[in-house]
């Protein structure tokens, strides 16, 4: 038996027994373990000092690379003026100026802000919001969920009922009452197709069906992310969620955008809302609203469906009876608003639609010959290689993911997918140097 080395946390040992790593295979982990010490720009570094170019912006979420000096600053310099204040009953000025920011680059009519610590409490807060609308209006009987086939709305029950990956809610069940679109992916017609998919509009009617199916007085909201993330990086048809939002409006439905990934500059625009010229009725947010540096999630309500529940709330009461302990943390709202100085220094909310953007997708659909590529998919900074399934589904997608490491390069596994979706600040050179790494990756392992 192999003796295993002995690591090290700030030249202390430690052990690999006790932290239960999240959707990770802790056995396999724990065998040869893919540690990093630290991180700086586009790199992540190994406890021997081996640099990894970050081409998942880790888990879709640190759009400004790493270790951003403007930003611990913000952070450092708001624990002594203020390091906590409670929400509930209180206000501290810092979240009023953060929803003053975030208001000015949402879509129009999105102006009333609730915050969160996650994308997965965004998802159960915006779930709330709509059960709490159709209450206001004396409809509490919509409590019907759609979502969607491949869909990630996060951990929690209510993103869980929401979601289409079911390994996901195996074994935990589906709590609340929901349904499911179809995906969109049509392999047959859209493979290797550049930017929107021309075929698959017509699925968006599978809606009205399903919400004459349940009866529309019983369903509250749709819930899709604008492109599927975590089920396999989907993009939606031509028209599709327009067709969704038309749909939602004749049957009285709430339509809930999960943009915890497409927000904040992933796709070419501040949202992926205004990249499709779709407007919801909520939008949850996270990962870039902090740039990972501190947990924060945020949900944006339209002014309709937040005016109707203040009007219809008990005089002098509590309006909506939710929220969290940490929610609008002050040391979070000092990091987003640090990040979104950069964003608007930089011009990074935009930068996927330019020429860098333009390079990922060149680089990624060079990688079509590599052996046993069923597909290539990409949009902005954000794009995934599908390779055929081997003996056993998933198997060939880890192995890549593994030799991918090896390589010096951090990409995610999705199955048989590997997604990528770098930090918004990446460079050309670095594309290249993903290109040449993933290829001989892929070429080591299929060989």
């Amino acid at each position: 038996m192999n003796e295993q080395p002995t690591y090290f946390s700030r030249n202390r040992p430690i052990s690999l027994e006790h932290h239960w790593l999240p959707f990770t295979p802790n056995r396999d982990f724990r065998a040869d373990p893919r540690l990093i010490a630290r991180a700086e720009g586009m790199y992540y570094y190994t406890p021997d000092d081996r640099p990894v170019l970050d081409m998942s912006g880790a888990l879709w979420c640190s759009h400004l690379g790493h270790g951003r000096k403007e930003i611990g600053q913000a952070i450092a310099e708001q624990f002594p003026v203020l390091d906590y204040a409670p929400s509930f009953g209180f206000g501290h000025t810092i979240s009023f100026e953060l929803a003053d920011r975030l208001s000015a680059i949402l879509p129009d009519g999105l102006g009333h802000i609730l915050f969160t610590n996650s994308g997965s409490e965004s998802c159960d807060t915006a779930i709330k919001v709509a059960y709490a609308y159709h209450h206001a209006r004396g409809q509490s009987g919509r409590k019907k969920i759609i979502g969607r086939q491949k869909g990630y709305h996060g951990v929690g029950f209510g993103g869980l009922s929401a979601g289409g990956i079911t390994a996901n809610r195996t074994a935990f069940g589906s709590w609340l009452p929901a349904d499911h679109l179809r995906h969109t992916h049509l392999p047959e017609k859209n493979a290797f197709t550049r930017g929107l998919p021309e075929h698959g509009v017509e699925l968006a009617e599978e809606l009205a069906e399903l919400i004459a199916f349940h009866d529309a007085s019983t369903v509250a909201a749709v819930v899709v992310e604008p492109v599927i993330g975590a089920g396999g990086v989907y993009l939606p048809p031509k028209g599709y969620l327009k067709r969704l939002r038309e749909i939602c409006d004749q049957a009285g439905v709430l339509l809930i955008l999960d943009e915890v990934i497409t927000g904040f500059g992933r796709l070419g625009s501040p949202f992926a809302s205004q990249e499709f010229d779709v407007t919801p009725d909520i939008l949850t947010m996270a990962k870039g609203l902090t740039a990972a540096t501190v947990p924060m999630g945020a949900v944006a309500v339209a002014d309709s469906v937040h005016d109707e529940i203040m009007a219809r709330g008990p005089e002098g009461g509590v309006e909506l009876l939710h929220g969290y302990t940490y929610s609008a943390h002050p040391l979070a709202c000092a990091a987003s608003i640090a990040c979104l100085d950069v964003y608007e220094r930089e011009n990074l909310l935009t930068r996927a639609s330019g020429p860098v953007g333009d390079a990922l997708g060149d680089a990624l659909f060079s990688l079509r010959d590599l052996p046993e590529v069923v597909d290539i998919r990409h949009y902005g900074f954000i794009g995934a290689v599908e390779f055929r399934p081997g003996e056993k589904p998933g198997k060939r997608g880890q192995a890549i993911f593994k030799a991918c490491w090896k390589e010096g390069l951090m990409v995610r596994a999705l199955g048989d997918i590997i997604a990528v979706s770098p930090p918004l600040v990446i460079e050309q050179d670095q594309v290249g140097e993903f290109a040449e790494k993933f290829r001989r990756a892929v070429e080591t392992t299929l060989a």
